[in-house]
Order: C-alpha cells, then sequence, then structure tokens
C-alpha cells in the first residue's frame, strides 16, 4: 500500500486501485480551487504508474462533493482568496482534467458516495464509471446559479443521457436521487450508501485483472466510435488492434 500527503485530498494506492478521496467532511467536501489542483496532480501522478490499474474518485462522509464553497467563490470574486495556487476558475483541474480524464489511460471510477451537485456531478462526468448512493441527491444547478456547466459536461450529458434529459436537468435545475439517476443512465449503478465503494472496488479490481494495454485501447476505441461514424469507427477499430497487438507483443518479449 502507498499513500501521499495532501491538504484537501487522501490519495493512497492498494491492490493496484488508485483512490482519491476529496476530504472537506465538515464542507461536504465543498469545491475549492486548491482541491482541484490536488485532485489534478493525484490523477497525473498514476497515469504512467504500471503499479495502478484503476483510479476511484470518491468523498468523505457525507457527500461525494455538494458543490463549489460560496465562501471560495465569494472571496475569490471580491479579489481575496486565500488559495495557496491559481486562482478560481483557472486552474487545470477545470480547464483540462476533463479531458485528460477522457484520454486517462486506465479506468476511472466515480464513487458518489453521497450528493453530487454543481461541479460534483460534472467532475464525475468524465469518468468512464459512475456508481451512486440511493440517497444521493445528484443536480446541475447551474441555472438558479446564473452559470452555465462546466468541465465539459455540456458535451458529456448529451450524450450520456439524451438531448431530451439533458434539457431537463439543466433547464429544471432539479436534484434526482441515485435510482432516477441509474434509470435514465446518468449512472452505471444506484446502492446503499454504504456499498457504494465497496462497488466500485469490486469492479476496479475486475478491470485490473485485464490486460492494462487491452484497457486503454479498448476505451479509447469506445471514444472515438461515439464521436464518429460506424465507417469510421471499424476502420479505427482495425487500426487500434494493430496497435495493441504490437503493444502486447512487445511487452511479452521484454
Amino acid at each position: 500500500m502507498a499513500s501521499t500527503n495532501y491538504d484537501d485530498i487522501l490519495f493512497d494506492i492498494e491492490d493496484g486501485i488508485a483512490t482519491i478521496t476529496m476530504n472537506r467532511p465538515d464542507k461536504l467536501n465543498a469545491y475549492t480551487a486548491d482541491m482541484g489542483e490536488e485532485i489534478t496532480h493525484a490523477f497525473r501522478s498514476v497515469q504512467r504508474d504500471p503499479d495502478v490499474r484503476a483510479v476511484i474518485l470518491t468523498g468523505a462522509g457525507k457527500a461525494f462533493c455538494a458543490g463549489v464553497d460560496l465562501e471560495h467563490l465569494k472571496a475569490h470574486e471580491a479579489g481575496k482568496s486565500k488559495s495557496k495556487g491559481v486562482k478560481l476558475g483557472e486552474e487545470d483541474f477545470l480547464r483540462k482534467l476533463p479531458l485528460e480524464i477522457c484520454d486517462f489511460p486506465k479506468p476511472v471510477i466515480a464513487a458518489m458516495n453521497g450528493h453530487a451537485v454543481g461541479v460534483g456531478i460534472t467532475m464525475a462526468m468524465p469518468c468512464d464509471i459512475r456508481i451512486a448512493a440511493d440517497d444521493a441527491k445528484i443536480g446541475f444547478v447551474f441555472a438558479k446559479l446564473g452559470i452555465l456547466p462546466g468541465l465539459g459536461s455540456s458535451h458529456l450529458l448529451p450524450q450520456i443521457v439524451g438531448m431530451a434529459k439533458a434539457q431537463e436537468l439543466v433547464l429544471t435545475a432539479k436534484k434526482i436521487l441515485g435510482p432516477e439517476a441509474a434509470e435514465i443512465g446518468l449512472v452505471n449503478k444506484s446502492v446503499p450508501k454504504e456499498d457504494v465503494l465497496s462497488t466500485a472496488r469490486a469492479m476496479a479490481l475486475e478491470m485490473a485483472q485485464v490486460d492494462p494495454i487491452v484497457l486503454r485501447h479498448a476505451k479509447a476505441a469506445l471514444y472515438f466510435g461515439g464521436a464518429h461514424s460506424m465507417a469510421e469507427a471499424m476502420k479505427n477499430e482495425q487500426r487500434q488492434s494493430a496497435i495493441m497487438k504490437a503493444e502486447r507483443e512487445a511487452a511479452k518479449a521484454d
């Protein structure tokens, strides 16, 4: 087991699974720029780590992430932010990490152990799998705040749930519970709160049994296929398969 010390997240590696835990439970893991920078650093630290086969993103305490920290936001707007790093809105978590997670060479699972609101749900959208607690409130509440959804969710949400549902979720800014989120395909599974992390770990361990070269190319093929025509997807499958085969043979020869 390996671990790294951060201020606003917990990070550990066990059985080939890296777990990134947002750790501001007294604030329901409300998002700050510093937290975002730490999450980004943790993801990047395991991107090429051969000992890590999958990544789980979760939250400590009652919530996954209840949205942006309003005190932090007000301080930023007033020019009085105490952030140790970049200013809110300029951090790589918002500008780059969603794309990096989609391109991440390993499976990423969001274990949504509690409420996921605002940035709390948009940060889960680029993840490959989302597992939510039955009692988790999930909401794209941005319209009520006078802002637009970010982190690429305007692209990902319609792809995941369809345009009609995406319009409903964003334009009403309503919150739904885990079972409804599973019913519309926003999350893969809705399970009792106490089972969220164990369910995510069990799935991650299944993935860890598969050749990581295969997982990387399978994930890339799916993302390509989802954004292109079937004919282009089939051509890409052949290209990816040839590259994958060569990489697996090279790995065996080492």
